[in-house]
């Protein structure tokens, strides 16, 4: 009996992660399922990118002690055209949150999930069909991060700002999240809906990838929906102020806090917008939202951007255009962004550059294209993959044309839309759409894809 008081006074003590398992939850390690269930016996040692999934999420905020609470249901279509026995999904709460109390069901049975690295992998139990559907629900608890060092600016609360990127469980394959710079170990499918309510312990100014749908009378939980996107960012300050202009059908957004200028980066968004839009095809969202982070770097995620806390005004309009430009590439085409970063972030930059004019030369040693973010140093990731990757398309824009090298990223982006690309692809679409032979050009640059 002394042992059973000490354990409840434990229990207590800690906290109930979850609620004890109801009946459509099934006890851990249940052997019957409480729900129907598409899945049969058997294993196919494969997972896959090519699901189709939809999330439903819960997320409470405490803001003084930075703790959050995720409660995600995420209804998963096997689209791959073979079976699968696994589910992969990206969280950086499992690097940068310190994860806890996870719990994972699948069809309402407990299964015994297990973290690895960024990578939640959840094995069904068995065979999921093709063409079958099945319905996941994950729950942990994390802690946003105080500093804004290494990646630590991707899940923090400084400067009075919380960022929470890549912190919703999403569908992915397993990437490494450590990397020698800040280029981003991050491959998603896009979702054709995705519904988050946040709740908070007080009244926040939230920015987010959806547009808010409802909000409770005491203003404390918020609905938010997005539809065709790859994740879904949360940024909350308690004294954002906001503006906003119309861009034909969008509406431009900006969040900043006292001290920032929200004209300058309303007038900058705005303006890369517009021309984007002009350029390489609309923009398919009803709002872009420009957000004042808390720090480090800009960040990109459908429907809205990341300008830290900082920026220099000098570097405002490159910043914002470098990140409006990632709408298209990254956001309409999607790519594997650790194993071709050429293909999001060369895209961005080139065309950033020549909107802005502000084409230069790269301050490192002439290098290879078609590396992983893995294989670049600190010191010349942003020099070769940004700059010399950009000024690899300009160049290439020179010998085809400045009209004929919109268009053909025009079209690139709309045979893509919704997508998942590799360098290969962007630089075929720019091949295919001139007489000329660029493949001795790229194949300089490009060993290992030609």
């Amino acid at each position: 009996m002394r042992r059973l008081v000490i354990a409840l006074l434990a229990v207590v003590a800690v906290g109930v992660p979850w609620p004890v398992a109801a009946a459509t939850d099934g006890p851990a390690g249940s052997p019957v399922r409480a729900a129907p269930t598409a899945i049969v016996p058997g294993t196919a040692k494969r997972t896959s990118l090519a699901l189709s999934a939809t999330y439903d999420a819960k997320l409470h905020i405490d803001w003084t002690p930075r703790r959050v609470k995720v409660d995600e249901r995420i209804a998963v279509t096997n689209t791959s055209g073979g079976p699968i026995d696994r589910v992969e999904l990206n969280t950086v709460a499992a690097r940068l949150g310190s994860m806890r109390y996870m719990s994972v069901l699948v069809d309402g049975t407990h299964v015994a999930a297990r973290v690895s690295d960024q990578t939640l992998i959840v094995p069904l139990g068995g065979i999921l069909p093709a063409g079958a559907s099945t319905t996941l629900r994950v729950r942990f608890y994390a802690t946003l991060r105080t500093s804004l060092g290494g990646s630590n600016w991707l899940f923090a609360k400084a400067n009075g700002i919380i960022d929470m990127y890549r912190w919703l469980p999403w569908i992915s394959k397993a990437v490494p999240f450590t990397r020698p710079n800040h280029g981003d170990p991050f491959v998603t499918p896009v979702s054709p809906f995705v519904r988050v309510t946040v709740q908070s312990d007080r009244r926040l100014v939230l920015a987010t990838t959806g547009d808010q749908v409802s909000v409770s009378a005491d203003g404390l939980t918020r609905v938010f929906e997005a539809r065709q996107v790859r994740d879904f960012t949360v940024t909350a300050a308690t004294d954002y102020r906001t503006a906003t202009r119309k861009v034909g059908a969008t509406t431009v957004k900006v969040f900043y806090r006292a001290g920032t200028s929200g004209a300058a980066m309303l007038d900058a968004a705005a303006d890369a917008l517009g021309v984007l839009g002009a350029k390489l095809g609309a923009y398919p969202y009803p709002t872009f939202k420009v957000v004042q982070s808390a720090g480090a770097y800009g960040m990109e995620s459908p429907g809205l951007v990341w300008i830290p806390t900082g920026t220099p005004s000098g570097n405002l309009r490159y910043l914002t255009t470098h990140e409006t430009s990632h709408q298209w590439f990254y956001g309409l085409v999607g790519n594997d962004q650790s194993r071709h970063p050429f293909a999001d972030e060369a895209a961005a930059d080139a065309v950033t550059r020549k909107i802005l004019g502000m084409r230069r030369a790269s301050h490192c040693a002439t290098g290879r294209l078609d590396r992983s973010i893995y294989s670049y140093t600190s010191a010349c990731y942003y020099e070769i993959v940004y700059i010399q990757g950009g000024n690899l398309l300009d160049t290439v824009r020179t010998r085809m044309g400045t009209t004929v090298w919109w268009n053909a990223l025009k079209s690139y982006v709309a045979a893509n839309r919704y997508g998942l690309v590799t360098s290969r692809t962007l630089l075929d679409a720019l091949d295919d759409a001139t007489p000329l032979n660029l493949e001795p050009t790229f194949r300089a640059r490009f060993p290992g894809l030609y």
